[in-house]
């Protein structure tokens, strides 16, 4: 998997790459190594066809604890407009697999908006979402009031980004930020369990399904009808389909290979 400083990477499931964020002594604040191997990670996953989907968490204790504020205070305007950290987060952001999130202690900041980018969050019982930047004089910087705004709607988005004031695993449930809340010693393994679900399945449909769904985020509901339309008549060329019918029909276990 190579050698990293910031993360430590390992397949702890068929089809499943787990990434763990590793700097405990700075509560895993995102520093732009750290994004960097994160994307890095993720960039080498897209090409891999035996990486079916990802799970990233920071532990038991801190998921990450926002961006390293000793690295970002010395940039101006220019120094932040032309820095590498929005390349690294367009490579996690545009993942094209599925990215599982197992959340516990601080998501804060760019922790937040970190999990706010992955596809499924399981939140751990001590989990807490914020997006602090007000009280720096900032905004969150790589989606966070957006994706907040999206996901949870205009009220909670307003009080977290105008108050910095955090909410906890409970409420991220109810807003819809986390699919479900655990222990925190079994976050992380009920993260695993449901990205290798996923990576139990056919990987054209659900690249497509991912795409069907963020899209539908973004585009005007016709258009995004039209082309789940679509991706629905392609997939119909793939083996896989095929393969899914016939287990199906003949009462099996489907064999999926990826074609």
């Amino acid at each position: 998997m190579g050698e990293f400083d910031d993360i430590a990477v390992s397949r702890p499931a068929d089809g499943v790459t787990l990434i763990v964020i590793a700097r405990p002594e700075a509560r895993n604040a995102l520093r732009t190594r750290t994004l960097a191997e994160i994307a890095a990670v993720l960039t080498a996953a897209a090409d891999d066809a035996a990486a079916r989907a990802v799970v990233i968490t920071g532990g038991v204790k801190h998921f990450a604890a926002g961006a390293d504020l000793k690295e970002m205070a010395p940039l101006d305007a220019i120094g932040v407009l032309t820095h590498e950290r929005p390349r690294h987060w367009r490579a996690i952001q545009s993942f094209p697999k599925p990215l599982v999130a197992a959340v516990c202690g601080y998501a804060l900041g760019a922790g937040c908006e970190l999990a706010l980018a992955c596809d499924l969050v399981v939140a751990g019982s001590n989990a807490q979402f914020g997006q602090p930047e007000i009280n720096l004089g900032m905004i969150p910087g790589a989606g966070g009031a957006a994706r907040l705004a999206r996901t949870c709607g205009k009220a909670l988005a307003m009080q977290m980004v105008l108050t910095g004031a955090p909410i906890d695993a409970r409420a991220a449930l109810a807003a819809g930020i986390a699919v479900e809340v655990d222990e925190p010693e079994s976050a992380i393994a009920r993260a695993i369990e449901i990205a290798s679900l996923i990576a139990s399945k056919p990987p054209l449909a659900v690249r497509a399904a991912k795409e069907a769904v963020l899209r539908a985020l973004e585009a005007p509901l016709s258009e995004a009808v039209a082309a789940d339309r679509q991706a629905f008549a392609l997939l119909a060329a793939s083996e896989d389909r095929r393969e899914g019918i016939a287990a199906f029909l003949e009462k099996r276990t489907p064999r999926f290979t990826g074609r």
